[in-house]
């Protein structure tokens, strides 16, 4: 089964939005710190968002593994995607740095 490039990046986008919404959400709620705003969550879930979809076009073979855990359980799903990045050290600090700015967001607006 082949999948469409908009396809596998709206899917994408989607995990890393709804994760970000879901990992900041408490910190949204609360009295917000400066750059912890709605706002900021966007604009560096987004920022996150255009660097993994620019990483996977130019690693077709990345971008295959992960469009093909399309339709699997979210275990299933988990498991495969640490057992990959296991065996592919290089791509999960690729993918770590990527995910960096989401992740110091995270920790500087709990």
């Amino acid at each position: 089964m082949s999948f469409s490039a908009p396809a596998v990046r709206r899917v994408i986008a989607t995990c890393v939005f709804s994760g970000a919404m879901l990992c900041a959400s408490g910190a949204i709620a609360a009295a917000d710190p400066p750059n912890c705003t709605a706002a900021d969550l966007a604009r560096v879930s987004s920022g996150v968002s255009n660097a993994t979809s620019d990483y996977l076009f130019s690693h077709p073979d990345v971008n295959n593994f992960f469009t093909g855990l399309r339709g699997q359980n979210r275990d299933e799903m988990r498991n495969n995607a640490q057992s990959y990045l296991s065996a592919n050290p290089a791509i999960k600090a690729d993918l770590e740095n990527i995910r960096r700015p989401l992740n110091e967001f995270k920790s500087r607006c709990q």
